[in-house]
Parts: structure tokens; C-alpha cells; sequence
């Protein structure tokens, strides 16, 4: 049976302690920052009718579950950010390696994008309502105009980045582009696809929350447009503590998509 060295059995154990260290340092943050919050608020040093407090979050999340409101609006607002995840996600890929298949085309969208991306998404929110209708569906949408444009950029740019002497190596084989595709720049950009991924996340939550604001009656955005429109502090932040819990979960399950792929 093999047998590791000791300076290999050493290393191991560096990189455990240090992956249990920052492990420690991230629960350590957020609860020092949630015992100061608190502390902050029982001594009056904050006012909490601007800043609400961690107990007083505990309070509202426990009576919108006595009033049976809770879970539907994270399950609407959940079903919204993973389909438009999703979508943006699956056209970034497709739409990056059309550009780089063909490099003509590339150059003739490529100011589009950046025009595109640089639209005033919340702006073109009523032309969006008229468009699709105040529905989920202009949600989803609103999701869609906020990330897939960066998407693109994002993962094709990646892709045009790809260490050109591998691509060289394979063209002196007579490797086709299909095989280059496969061979080299998928496998180079794993990295650059997993970061828009988690870029992703956060483009998706930022497009339905937008989207929510504007026409939703149900979901965490409506939560936070309701509660400023009743001056309920607790309401507004309590549901962007929910929207910080949803974010980190789903960085979570990409970070360990992430881990196995590396595996």
C-alpha cells in the first residue's frame, strides 16, 4: 500500500487547518457583526426604526410564518431568480461560442453588447411591462436583460483568452475546430464558467428583486416595496436578510460544483 511521505501528510494538514480557519473567520464575521447589531440596538445607540435589529428580524419572519406568507414569497421569488439563472446561464455559454466560432460575427455584435449591457435596465421596466405584461414573466425577463448580456461578455471573453499556443498544438495535428472547442477551450475556461455562474446569482437576485418592485404582488421584492410604502423598516430587512441567505445557499451549491469538477 502506498504510504505519504511526511512532508506530504504535513501539507495536508496545512490545507485542512487552513480551510477550517477560514471556515472560523466567515461564522466569526457574521456573528460579531449580528451581536454588535443587537448590542447596538439595546442600547439605543442605533435608531432601530431606521435599522430594525437581529431579534426584531427573528420577530417578523416568525409572524409572517404564523400568517402563512413566508414560504410562498421565497418560493416565488426562488422559482424566479433559478429560472432566469438558468436561461441567462444556458444563452451566455451558446451565444459566447457562436462568437467565437465565428469570429466575423463576433465583431460585428460586439459594440452591441456592450451597448446593450450598458442600458438602463430599470428604465426600460414599463416598456418591458407593455411588452410582456405584468406577469412572471416580465420579471424573469427584467432578470434576463441583467445578466445574459454580461454572461456573453463575460465567458467569451474567456474563451478568446485561451492560451493560443495549445490551440496551435492541436491545429499542427489537424484538429478541427470541434476538437479544439472540446480539447482546449472548454477545459481552459472551466474557471472563467464557474465565476459567471456565481456572477451569475447575484445578477439574477438583482433583476428579480428590480422586477418585483415594479410589478409584483407576491415574492421578497414586493415584501420590500410594501414594507417602505408602510414605513415597516422590519419588513424591508428582513426580507434582504432572506435575499443574503438565498444568495450565499446558491454560492454554496456552485462552490461545491465547483469542488467536484476540481476533483
Amino acid at each position: 500500500m502506498y504510504k505519504y511521505s511526511k512532508e506530504h501528510l504535513e501539507y495536508l494538514k496545512q490545507i485542512k487547518r487552513k480551510k477550517i480557519f477560514i471556515m472560523i473567520m466567515r461564522i466569526s464575521i457574521i456573528v460579531l457583526f449580528l451581536v454588535g447589531w443587537e448590542v447596538l440596538a439595546r442600547l439605543n445607540l442605533i435608531n432601530t426604526f431606521l435599522s430594525s435589529s437581529p431579534s426584531k428580524v427573528i420577530s417578523t419572519i416568525d409572524s409572517l410564518i404564523q400568517e402563512s406568507n413566508l414560504f410562498s414569497h421565497i418560493g416565488i421569488t426562488l422559482f424566479e431568480v433559478i429560472v432566469s439563472f438558468l436561461v441567462a446561464s444556458i444563452i451566455g455559454v451558446l451565444v459566447a461560442t457562436i462568437l467565437w466560432w465565428n469570429d466575423t460575427i463576433a465583431k460585428i455584435v460586439d459594440p452591441y453588447l456592450t451597448i446593450l449591457n450598458s442600458l438602463p435596465k430599470v428604465a426600460l421596466g414599463p416598456i418591458i411591462i407593455i411588452w410582456v405584461g405584468a406577469s412572471t414573466n416580465s420579471i424573469i425577463f427584467m432578470a434576463l436583460l441583467i445578466s445574459t448580456f454580461i454572461s456573453i461578455i463575460n465567458v467569451y471573453n474567456g474563451f478568446i483568452s485561451t492560451d493560443i499556443g495549445f490551440i496551435n498544438l492541436l491545429k499542427s495535428l489537424n484538429a478541427s475546430k470541434k476538437q479544439i472547442f472540446l480539447k482546449v477551450i472548454l477545459p481552459s475556461n472551466y474557471k472563467t464558467l464557474v465565476n459567471c455562474l456565481k456572477i451569475n446569482i447575484s445578477m439574477s437576485l438583482i433583476g428579480v428583486i428590480m422586477g418585483e418592485l415594479l410589478v409584483s404582488k407576491k415574492g421578497l421584492g414586493y415584501l420590500i416595496m410594501y414594507g417602505s410604502q408602510v414605513f415597516n423598516i422590519n419588513l424591508v430587512i428582513t426580507s434582504v436578510v432572506i435575499l443574503g441567505v438565498i444568495s450565499y445557499l446558491m454560492y454554496f451549491i456552485i462552490s461545491k460544483l465547483e469542488e467536484k469538477i476540481k476533483n
